[in-house]
């Protein structure tokens, strides 16, 4: 399913099996056109979401050798580059040099002031490219947090070992693998504002840039809750979305996490990805064993995985490889309610939930898990949730129907008991949003009915 739960990583972050089968925003529209259903106006919504993306975005920033550029999908790249700088892989031990520039974004002041923020990019690095995103911001109290390094990416492998970086902390604050968050939230200190910084990186005395079209991020304060209000139904319907089983990769490719029964976070990347009429071509998979059942599985796994976290369940990471195919975008948010997830089934695009619960607590699934993802599709006419559930036998028995109910609060909750009776945390609505770079006018609306731009 999922990866066991690391030190670095808290629970309300895991993307883990508990016990398997045995365990006991902000810009939100008025009302939504896709649906007609009234939804949450922003100041209600504990989520703040603010995304640079536009030609406009990229020129209201503070550049060193970083220039915007426009077109169908604005962008930053390398412009004449800042400098030089050697940097060690980690994983690797390889120390080489670099020719970088920065971008660095207005101060953002968050209309949430928040607990928790995670960052999500959308970028192509070309061989010998790769970047880094980082977070600095101002605490309620008028005190500043360091720069903090969200993440050293790149679409392959071939450079550098994509990786989420630990042991960051002011003892204030601390980046858990993915996410900044509050050491202790019930002091009421709370993040009020962030900058985000990227640096593009290249070889030097090549021409090759990375492009980022897309950066910014989600800050939250969700109340901490073991239940949440129940939503009432809305519209049935119910997506055609490509149904694969993370089980019938078990053992392959162990590098990455052990092998399939740890890939749930890309096996539901992939499913929605070709959702959207994308996937690998054949010369990308040539790689996979042919003797394995869809290979695109494979290559998701291996394309999303932090080798410091040592899993491919790093949101950001899922994330920014679905926007590596063409006109693809994905964010990294939280929902409020199941409605939320309506308004975006309705207007066609699916959802990819983060939950935690013991077997007993979701009737049909069969499992117990302290973290997995799925994939919701639709919703029936008594306003169950539809999702493919990656944590089957085969593919053909991933489309599961779970009840409305149970569903709604094991993703949304923040605090739940696990097996051994201990509060452990609950993701609090975390959901990955893949779609495409030019929504439809009802993408649009839908979007912004839940806060994302």
């Amino acid at each position: 399913m999922s990866r066991a739960e690391e030190p670095s990583r808290r629970t309300v972050l895991t993307a883990a099996v508990a016990a398997v089968a045995g365990s006991a925003g902000p810009a939100a529209a008025d009302t939504l056109v896709a649906t007609g259903r009234e939804v949450e106006a922003g100041p209600s919504r504990p989520v703040d979401n603010r995304a640079w993306i536009s030609y406009a975005d990229w020129c209201a920033a503070t550049v060193k050798g970083a220039r915007a550029v426009a077109g169908a999908r604005p962008g930053v790249v390398i412009g004449t580059p800042a400098g030089t700088v050697d940097y060690t892989d980690p994983h690797t031990g390889t120390t080489a040099a670099w020719e970088y520039a920065t971008w660095t974004s207005p101060v953002h002041r968050l209309t949430v002031p928040s607990t928790e923020v995670i960052a999500s990019w959308n970028a192509r690095t070309p061989a010998g490219t790769w970047i880094q995103v980082e977070l600095t911001g101002t605490y309620s109290d008028g005190t500043a947090t360091p720069w903090y390094v969200m993440g050293r990416w790149a679409s392959g492998d071939q450079d550098i070992r994509r990786t989420s970086v630990d042991d960051q902390t002011d003892d204030r604050s601390t980046v858990w693998t993915d996410t900044f968050a509050i050491d202790a939230p019930a002091t009421g200190l709370r993040l009020v504002s962030y900058r985000l910084r990227l640096t593009l990186h290249r070889r030097p005395g090549t021409t090759a840039t990375p492009t980022v079209w897309r950066v910014g991020a989600m800050g939250s304060d969700v109340p901490d809750r073991f239940t949440v209000p129940a939503s009432a139904p809305g519209p049935a319907r119910e997506l055609i979305v490509p149904r694969y089983s993370q089980e019938i990769h078990t053992g392959q490719y162990p590098e990455y996490d052990n092998g399939g029964e740890a890939w749930c976070s890309p096996t539901s990347s992939q499913m929605v990805i070709e959702y959207w009429g994308r996937k690998p071509t054949a010369a990308q998979l040539a790689w996979v064993d042919p003797a394995y059942a869809d290979p695109q599985v494979c290559h998701a796994a291996r394309f999303t995985y932090d080798f410091q976290y040592g899993g491919c369940g790093n949101w950001p990471f899922n994330s920014a490889y679905a926007a590596t195919y063409k006109d693809l975008q994905g964010v990294v948010t939280r929902l409020g309610s199941l409605t939320d997830l309506e308004t975006l089934i309705a207007a066609g695009i699916p959802v990819i939930t983060s939950q935690s619960f013991l077997k007993a607590e979701l009737t049909g699934a069969g499992y117990g898990t302290s973290g997995h993802l799925m994939t919701v599709i639709g919703f029936t006419a008594d306003g169950d949730v539809i999702a493919n559930d990656p944590f089957s036998a085969t593919n053909e028995a991933v489309r599961r129907v779970y009840p409305r109910r149970e569903f709604e609060n094991i993703w949304l909750r923040t605090k739940r008991y696990n097996a051994g009776g201990k509060v452990v945390g609950g993701t609090g609505g975390v959901c990955y949003l893949y779609f495409p770079a030019k929504p439809t006018a009802a993408q649009l609306a839908a979007l912004a009915a839940v806060g994302v731009r």
